[in-house]
């Protein structure tokens, strides 16, 4: 099959917010790469499917992806391969999204040993990787070892030429670390740095600025200043809303905009965010 029309209509779809044309266009993608034998073709849709599927919160069906590209590469002798590693990244990612962090972590360590036998060191490619291992060492409450690859993932982002807004990002998810382990001082130079950033790439917007203006609330929310919590978590919101539609994270988004309303003692605001992610999660399968 025609894997650049594939992706063609698939960004296309994406730029129009026609999401609900997904979902049916991947799959009969990929039942006609199975029908022609285009392996490659089946194993970069099965990818689409996993991320997509996680963006919608449709775990399920990302899970089926998982397994099924998993179990093609291993039967094509693949296991050692930088595309073999990139799919273990996008199935530890569906598996952090969905709570499941062991197997996440379990998926990202894999990841990693395979980098390590492939990749130069200091390869841009691991500042991705770490990134990813630091958020979710973070959730799993090792804030030590999350600290560690954050700092690891900045070493090299920094060297990055136009890597403004991953800096940004990753000086952000860094000072909320420093501020769960209370180095509040060090937590808020590194804010200062992240904000900068934002600031000078304006209007920037893509599928991961999101998570950045979420990290920017959460650390405004740490220093009790809740009128800029909020604006940022509101942000963060409309973004979500514009590249994923309602998913489980907007509504984890809408609980924490509840949370700073009752600090900020808007209650009927608060009800309201909170009404919406009760909405949300109910029509999440």
């Amino acid at each position: 099959m025609n894997i650049d029309k594939f992706f063609e209509t698939l960004d296309s779809y994406f730029a129009k917010q026609e999401l609900e044309q997904v979902d049916p266009f991947l799959t009969a993608s990929l039942e006609q790469a199975k029908e022609e034998e285009d392996y490659g073709a089946y194993i970069s849709i099965c990818n689409e499917m996993i991320g997509f599927y996680r963006s919608i919160s449709a775990f399920e069906k990302a899970y089926a992806a998982v397994e099924d590209v998993l179990l093609l590469m291993e039967e094509l002798q693949m296991e050692h391969t930088e595309h073999f590693a990139t799919t273990l990244l996008n199935a530890a990612t569906a598996y952090r999204a969905a709570g499941d962090y062991a197997t996440a972590l379990r998926f990202y360590r894999q990841a990693l040993q395979i980098y390590d036998g492939i990749l130069p060191p200091k390869d841009y490619r691991y500042a991705g990787l770490y990134n990813n291992m630091s958020i979710l060492l973070e959730k799993m409450e090792e804030n030590e070892e999350a600290i560690a690859f954050a700092k690891k993932a900045l070493e090299i982002i920094e060297t990055l030429e136009g890597g403004e807004m991953e800096t940004a990002t990753t000086l952000t998810n860094l000072a909320l670390l420093y501020f769960k382990v209370s180095q509040v001082e060090e937590a808020k130079g590194l804010l200062e740095k992240a904000l900068s950033l934002f600031e000078q790439s304006g209007e920037h917007t893509d599928a991961h600025y999101s998570g950045a203006l979420a990290g920017v609330a959460e650390a405004w929310y740490r220093m009790q200043d809740y009128e800029k919590a909020l604006a940022y978590y509101e942000k963060a919101l409309s973004e979500v809303r514009l590249h994923f539609g309602e998913n489980i994270s907007y509504a984890v988004l809408c609980e924490n905009c509840a949370a700073v309303c009752e600090k900020l003692g808007d209650t009927q605001k608060q009800q309201d965010y909170l009404d919406k992610a009760a909405e949300v999660k109910k029509h999440i399968r």
